[in-house]
């Protein structure tokens, strides 16, 4: 199965960290727009649109890099929006760790799971894509989103996928938890 992106959206929001000393904070998202090969259909076994997404993942990863201009990118999230004659499970497959390696490769070898949100939806919706660090966890200066309004999107044969990162924690973040600091050597999940 080819799967084919036939819409690019991209999302930036840059804040000036103010009193706060560090760098401005930048979150970007990249939504990629797919026709919904299962739209409409009743398919059992995703397997074949699981791999299919890896294509997709590469290609999100690359547009992901290019809208940070070089900030490091410290966390991230993903989501997807399944227009109405898909079912939500179509976004979670194309979702999958299959689509994610090419991105956590992109942002420097990530080792914490992707926080994500799915749903189905009309044009119009607006979804929460959850963000946390992309090395560990409970790194809570981190714990963040990005919420996407997306006007004529999806159509009801589509699937919009999500990327979201950021360069930075939240700006004057003070709730304590595993600094970023403290994360190096550590695995993801800790």
């Amino acid at each position: 199965m080819k799967l084919e992106i036939h819409r690019w959206l991209y999302h930036i929001d840059q804040t000036q960290a103010g009193d706060d000393p560090g760098p401005v904070l930048r979150k970007a998202a990249i939504v990629a727009v797919l026709k919904n090969p299962y739209a409409g259909k009743n398919v059992n076994d995703l397997t074949e649109l699981i791999q299919a997404s890896e294509s997709v993942g590469q290609a999100m990863a690359c547009a992901v890099q290019s809208t940070m201009r070089g900030y490091e990118i410290q966390s991230y999230g993903k989501g997807g929006v399944v227009g109405l004659l898909g079912e939500q499970e179509h976004a979670n497959a194309l979702l999958t760790t299959t689509f994610a390696n090419p991105v956590r490769e992109a942002v420097g070898g990530a080792k914490a799971w992707i926080p994500s949100m799915t749903k189905r939806a009309t044009p119009g919706s607006t979804i929460d894509v959850p963000l946390a660090h992309k090395d560990a966890l409970y790194v809570r200066s981190h714990y963040d989103g990005v919420t996407l309004t997306l006007h004529d999107i999806p159509a009801p044969d589509e699937v919009a996928l999500i990327i979201a990162v950021a360069n930075r924690g939240r700006i004057h973040s003070r709730v304590g938890g595993l600094h970023v600091d403290d994360i190096h050597g550590q695995d993801g999940l800790t």
